[in-house]
């Protein structure tokens, strides 16, 4: 068995031209799929009686309310229910309006355009600035044919394209923040400012920022939400927050723990451990010892020596990991993870198991879904922990490497 598993533990299973293969496959797949999903809709509405884009249908729908002066209503389920008949009939799913108010500029932008219009221009919009970061954060060497394709065919693209969603601008503004923290720390917090559309993978951040005190990012970050926050109030009024605030014990109670999302789709340790069956408060404990592991160890990290690249890509997975509700579709930030560490490997070398265990994590989004639905086995959590784990290892052996390298010198001046 050794001649399987030694390629399987120095990566050198992986070659350019199987990159470039998988990704090709993946890739004809995909358009095969949307494709023939198009074909067999009806109108706007798919064969299972979905809207096209399905989640983007709540934020479309809450941009046509915005435009009606009616912004509030899209955080009461009946009335966010009754704007989404409007635009796809009466048989339409309910698809709940769960963001903060800042998002609303989202919405009404792409209201201002015919359906179909507004889900490309979102898709396309999301989908350059995902690319352009990944690249971004990759070494300009002579994959890049491999870095593009990769980038492309990650199976989380794939799964935010289907449900038209928000996983491109996350990873963007995630990835984009942190390869720009230490040139530009200011526009790296309004970065990480914006990121609060989505409050819950925020939670660690400021820890890590606390942590290897970059002020500026800090104060920048903050300003950033008090300006959204104001910019908001001023155009749609205090009610909005008043409807946000009310709307938020329907997700807790509905949307999560009650599982109306379904289990299969969150990738959370939460949504693992209520899918075995256990009792809610069990399952916020689960998630509540594995926020405190997460944060001790992103405070170690962030304030240890290791290379930035190591810790960019334990922030991106601890985000993901630290929250209860984590959708498919937000493995697009896994894309951060593996590009920064793929990084640092390149310019390091790899260890044992890295590659492969970055492959897997890459392929996870494909069919985590699709196993979890037949047998609860959480993949996607199960890949997140591996690589959380892999890049504090690999950070920890780095140090001890670095630590005994400056024992072992010797200074000539010293030398008697």
């Amino acid at each position: 068995m050794s001649f399987l598993v030694q390629p399987l533990r120095t990566g050198e299973w992986l070659t350019p031209a199987r990159i470039r293969g998988y990704s090709v496959i993946l890739l004809v797949i995909y358009a095969l799929a949307i494709v023939g999903w198009i074909a067999l809709s009806n109108g706007l509405v798919d064969r299972n009686g979905k809207p096209i884009g399905t989640d983007f249908s709540n934020v479309y729908a809450a941009g046509t309310l915005g435009w009606a002066g009616k912004a509030a209503d899209a955080y009461v389920p009946a009335l966010q229910h009754a704007a989404e008949k409007a635009v796809f009939g009466n048989d339409t799913p309910f698809f709940g309006w769960h963001y903060p108010p800042f998002f609303f500029a989202v919405a009404v932008a792409v209201a201002a355009l015919p359906y179909a219009w507004g889900l490309l221009a979102w898709m396309i919009a999301g989908l350059v600035a995902y690319l352009a970061t990944i690249r971004a954060i990759l070494p300009r060497n002579d994959m890049r044919t491999e870095i593009w394709l990769t980038a492309l065919a990650f199976p989380a693209v794939f799964v935010n394209l289907g449900h038209g969603q928000n996983g491109f601008l996350t990873a963007a503004l995630l990835g984009a923040a942190l390869k720009v923290l230490d040139r530009r720390p200011w526009l790296a917090g309004v970065l990480i400012g914006l990121l609060a559309y989505k409050p819950q993978f925020g939670v660690l951040i400021p820890l890590a920022l606390l942590a290897s005190r970059r002020w500026p990012t800090i104060i920048a970050a903050a300003a950033t939400v008090i300006a959204l926050a104001i910019i908001t109030t001023l155009w749609l009024g205090t009610g909005i927050w008043q409807a946000f605030l009310g709307s938020t014990a329907f997700t807790r109670h509905v949307v999560l723990e009650q599982g109306g999302t379904g289990w299969e789709k969150i990738q959370s340790i939460f949504s693992a451990v209520s899918a075995w069956g256990a009792s809610i408060p069990i399952a916020y404990a689960a998630q509540g010892a594995l926020g405190l592991a997460l944060a001790a160890s992103i405070v170690w990290l962030w304030r240890s020596e290791a290379a930035f690249d190591l810790k960019a890509s334990a922030l991106a997975t601890a985000s993901l990991l630290a929250t209860p509700y984590v959708l498919d579709y937000d493995l697009v930030v896994l894309a951060v993870t593996i590009a920064f560490f793929a990084r640092h490997g390149l310019a390091r070398g790899f260890r044992d198991w890295e590659i492969t265990l970055l492959a897997f994590a890459w392929i996870v989004p494909l069919v985590s879904r699709g196993i979890a639905s037949i047998v609860p086995v959480p993949l996607g959590l199960i890949a997140m922990l591996a690589l959380y784990a892999i890049t504090l290892r690999r950070a920890a052996r780095d140090l001890r490497a670095d630590a005994q390298q400056r024992a072992s010198f010797i200074d000539p001046v010293t030398v008697v």
